[in-house]
């Protein structure tokens, strides 16, 4: 790999959880740090405003770190922090979890000011210095680029992609690792350096990139495959195997800029559930730091080290061809300034399963607005939505009028500079190689009879307003963009259903225009 991955150990800590108020909060970062420590680690500690008005949280961070930790800040609302800021608390409990009222986009931009000026004050008057990385579940656009340009804040982290987890969409954007945000849009990428927030956002919670994508919904929204050591049903942190098999995909396959995780788990889950994952996953991280495998960095450190190393935003990818359940499944996911693209490959078939365009002109729903319900919904600009529409994109025969999907063996993939290389040898068309740049994904087989067919459901493609032969026009949340052909042809074959033809054995999509 091009660098060596970077693992950061985030660990956040909440003052009060009204879900169980006889949790101890305490006990698990007495022992999480007690861990990381012992193992010879560097950590990260992003502390909430409620509990920084605590005395057993901030003497307990002051007298156990050594050297090697951070502490930042967890820039979620709760109850003192607000009413500290001059603004009426909402809650239903002194924190609540309900984006109207935990995240900044339940306030007005103003508001979000006072808010950020109120935990940077009470954060220097406690440690003498303002935070260096600062994470939330979510963030928004205007109150990131305020810290970065008011409080030099060096790193941001936010969830994971999800549908509707706990309330919260965060869905579209880079899948992993870290990019420079719009700013007009926290989950987008910028394209220019006027429109960049100068600080890095970092994915949190280590996603399964085969399985989490299209994880089955629920009341609560999907559920979770993720690094954190409080799952253990069918994958997740806290199962030794699936732990093994993901440091391995993150750290041992092709990434093309950098490999990256986050371990760790907020104090409010208890030591408990916590416990018997992370004294597996700790101590793993160190041995693959004693081999070279990986870097355990702070997040502040992290930040400092991608504005050192990147200008604007690497492409990055995920490259998972071992299937963990044994089903036959591999994923690859490729991110750029410019868009993403996951490949499926299952049922020996291998197909398009999402693409995201990248637009920093597409302003987030908060940026302005102040958010009004207890869900919200951050996202992009979609091509191929393979959980919301039930989309894929395969390649199949298009010998004699045949048009049954090709199939095949795992596809190979290779770094290439900022470039992946994918080649698939499938039964009836030959050798298919793809070369997925920054700009766009060049298709090239060397036998005649394939094509490429997108079938989605009934209704779920609003998006579509038009085909044309090089291009699709689309629209999402009145925001217009399109899919461009340099080579090849777009035909629209039913009413959901477009076949993708070659021009001379070649299609090349066009993710810029």
């Amino acid at each position: 790999m091009s660098e060596p991955g970077i693992l950061n150990i985030i660990n956040f800590i909440r003052g009060y959880e009204p879900r169980d108020p006889r949790l101890d909060l305490v006990e698990p970062v007495a022992q999480q740090i007690a861990l990381v420590q012992r193992h010879g680690l560097a950590g990260t500690w992003l502390i909430q405003y409620d509990a920084l008005q605590q005395s057993r949280f901030t003497e307990l961070l002051a007298s156990e770190l050594d050297e090697r930790q951070e502490v930042g800040g967890w820039f979620e609302m709760n109850q003192p922090l607000v009413e500290r800021a001059g603004l009426p608390w909402r809650g239903r409990f002194a924190w609540d979890w309900h984006a109207h009222v935990a995240f900044s986009i339940g306030y007005t931009p103003s508001e979000r000011e006072r808010l950020a000026d109120t935990f940077m004050q009470g954060f220097h008057a406690v440690w003498g210095r303002y935070p260096a990385s600062v994470g939330s579940w979510l963030l928004d656009a205007h109150v990131m680029a305020y810290l970065a340009e008011r409080y030099a804040v060096d790193a941001f982290c936010i969830c994971k992609e999800q549908w509707g987890t706990d309330g919260y969409t965060v869905w579209g954007g880079y899948y992993n690792q870290a990019y420079y945000p719009s700013r007009r849009n926290m989950l987008m990428p910028a394209q220019t350096t006027q429109e960049q927030i100068g600080v890095p956002l970092f994915r949190m919670l280590g996603s399964d990139p085969i399985y989490q994508y299209d994880a089955a919904s629920t009341a609560n929204g999907q559920t979770v495959v993720t690094l954190e050591p409080v799952y253990t049903h069918r994958g997740g942190g806290g199962d030794p195997a699936w732990v093994r098999w993901f440091l391995r995909t993150i750290y041992e396959t092709p990434a093309v800029s950098f490999g990256y995780t986050q371990m760790g788990q907020e104090n409010s889950f208890g030591w408990p559930a916590m416990r018997d994952g992370l004294n597996d996953q700790i101590p793993l991280a160190a041995e693959m730091q004693r081999q070279g495998k990986l870097r355990v960095m702070t997040l502040g450190d992290a930040g400092r080290w991608f504005k050192h190393t990147y200008a604007h935003t690497p492409t990055s990818a995920i490259t998972a061809l071992e299937d963990w359940r044994s089903q036959g499944r591999g994923s690859v996911w490729y991110c750029s300034q410019h868009y993403r693209i996951n490949w499926l490959y299952e049922d020996h078939q291998l197909a398009v399963r999402d693409v995201q365009r990248f637009d920093e002109c597409y302003a987030e729903r908060y940026l302005q607005e102040v958010c009004p319900t207890k869900d919200c919904t951050y996202d992009a600009l979609p091509l191929v939505d393979g959980l919301l529409w039930n989309a894929r994109v395969r390649f199949v025969s298009s010998q004699n009028g045949d048009a049954s999907p090709l199939t095949g063996g795992v596809p190979s993939v290779e770094e290439s500079g900022e470039n992946l290389e994918m080649r698939w040898d499938s039964d009836r068309a030959g050798t298919l190689q793809m070369t997925l740049t920054p700009a766009g994904v060049n298709i090239r087989g060397q036998a005649e009879g394939w094509e490429l067919q997108m079938r989605w459901h009934a209704g779920s493609f609003a998006e579509l307003q038009a085909v044309h032969e090089r291009a699709l026009e689309c629209l999402h949340e009145g925001f217009c963009y399109r899919l461009g052909l340099r080579r090849g042809r777009f035909q629209r074959i039913e009413e959901c259903a477009i076949s993708i033809l070659p021009e001379n054995g070649i299609i090349e999509f066009d993710l810029m225009a």
